[in-house]
C-alpha cells in the first residue's frame, strides 16, 4: 500500500496506529505528544507509567484509549546534534520499530508525525527524506497504508535548491502562457482578441484552412459509419500500461508500488481493459515505468488527459520527467509544498 502526505492533526487521523514522538519519560510534554495524551485521556498515562520510560530510537506500543486508532507507538527520536552523533541511525530506528511493531499487531494503517522535526531541530527537509526513504524500503515487503501527517505547511519543507528550481521552471513555462492569455482579452471585442488568439494556435495551424488535409484536427479520413468509427479505437489505458510493464520486465506489484497505488486499485485496472484512471493515478503509472515526456502524454491521452502549461500540476510533472528524476516520492514532496495533488493515492 502507498504513502500519503496529508496536513491534519494526528489525533484525528483513523487508521490502525499512530505514532507518538515522545520524550524518553513516556509521560507526555508538547508538541505532538502533549496533543496525543490530552486526545487519549487519562487511560494512556497510567498505561505509559507501568513502562518505565523508553530510549531513543526504540519503540512502545499502548492501546490508543479515546483516539480513533487501535494502538499508539511511542517512540523516542534523536535531537540534532550537528549530523555526526548517530543522528540519522537512530532516526531511522524510530520509522523502522514503529512499522515492525504495527505489522507484528497485524496493523494495516499508520499514521506518523515528521519525527524530531521540532523542538529536537533535526533539519526538516533531511527529517522528511530519512522518513519517505525508510518507509519506502518496509513497503517493498509489506502492503501498509502509511500516513505523513504534518499539521501546518511550516512544518514540512523540501531543500531550497529544489523548490528554487522549480519555481524558476513554473516561471518560465506558466506565467509565459498565461501573459499571452490574458493579454489576448485585453479588449473583449476589439482586434487584438483576435490577433492574439491567432499568434497563440499559429505554430501549429497555421496553414489549417488552406490545406485541410494537414490539419492535426481535420486530417483524420471521414469513417463511412459511426460503426466503422468505433472499430478503429485505439490501445487503452489499461492495455499500454500492462504492455509498458511487460517490456520495462517489471512484475506488476514492482510497478505499482513504484507508482505509489494500492494493490486493489491496480488489480481493477488490470481486470478491465476500459478502466479510466483519475490523472493523477495515470500519471503515476507513467513515473514508476519511467516514461519519456512524449510517451507519458500518449499514456494520458488514452486515460483522456493531457499536460498543459496552463496548469503548475502538469508544470511540475513536467520539470521531473525532462530531468528524469522518477522518484514518486520525491514528486509527492514537491506537489505538497506546491499545493498541488498527490500522485497514486
Amino acid at each position: 500500500m502507498p504513502i500519503k502526505i496529508v496536513r491534519n492533526d494526528i489525533t484525528k487521523i483513523e487508521c490502525d496506529a499512530i505514532v507518538n514522538a515522545a520524550n524518553s519519560s513516556l509521560l507526555g510534554g508538547g508538541g505532538v505528544d502533549g496533543a496525543i495524551h490530552r486526545a487519549a485521556g487519562k487511560g494512556l498515562l497510567l498505561e505509559c507509567m507501568k513502562l518505565g520510560g523508553c530510549k531513543v530510537g526504540q519503540a512502545n506500543l499502548t492501546k490508543a484509549y479515546k483516539l480513533p486508532s487501535r494502538f499508539v507507538i511511542h517512540i523516542v527520536g534523536p535531537k540534532w546534534k550537528g549530523g555526526q552523533n548517530g543522528e540519522r541511525e537512530l532516526l531511522e530506528s524510530c520509522y523502522h520499530e514503529s512499522l515492525r511493531i504495527a505489522a507484528d499487531n497485524n496493523c494495516e494503517s499508520i499514521a506518523f508525525p515528521l519525527i524530531s522535526s521540532g523542538v529536537y531541530g533535526y533539519p526538516k527537509d533531511q527529517a522528511l527524506k530519512i522518513a519517505v526513504d525508510t518507509i519506502t524500503s518496509f513497503l517493498i515487503d509489506h502492503d501498509m497504508l502509511v500516513y505523513i501527517v504534518v499539521f501546518d505547511k511550516s512544518a514540512f519543507q523540501i531543500s531550497e535548491k529544489l523548490f528554487s528550481d522549480i519555481t524558476s521552471y513554473i516561471d518560465d513555462k506558466y506565467v509565459d502562457t498565461h501573459f499571452i492569455f490574458n493579454r489576448s482579452r485585453r479588449d473583449e471585442y476589439g482586434e487584438s482578441t483576435v490577433l492574439a488568439e491567432t499568434q497563440i494556435l499559429s505554430d501549429d495551424f497555421e496553414t489549417c484552412e488552406l490545406q485541410a488535409p494537414q490539419c492535426p484536427t481535420m486530417g483524420v479520413p471521414k469513417a463511412a459509419s459511426l460503426a466503422d468509427m468505433v472499430n478503429q479505437i485505439d490501445e487503452s489505458f489499461s492495455q499500454m500500461l500492462l504492455r509498458k510493464i511487460d517490456e520495462k520486465g517489471m512484475t506488476d506489484a514492482e510497478c505499482y508500488k513504484k507508482a505509489n497505488v494500492d494493490r486493489k486499485l491496480f488489480s481493477k485496472i488490470r481486470g478491465d481493459a476500459y478502466y479510466r484512471p483519475s490523472k493523477t493515478t495515470a500519471i503515476a503509472f507513467a513515473i514508476a515505468l519511467e516514461l519519456s515526456l512524449e510517451d507519458t502524454k500518449d499514456m494520458l491521452m488514452k486515460a483522456g488527459f493531457a499536460l498543459s502549461h496552463s496548469n503548475k500540476f502538469d508544470i511540475i510533472i513536467e520539470y521531473f520527467i525532462i530531468n528524469e528524476n522518477y522518484n514518486i516520492f520525491e514528486i509527492n514532496e514537491a506537489l505538497f509544498a506546491f499545493d498541488q495533488s498527490l500522485l497514486g493515492v
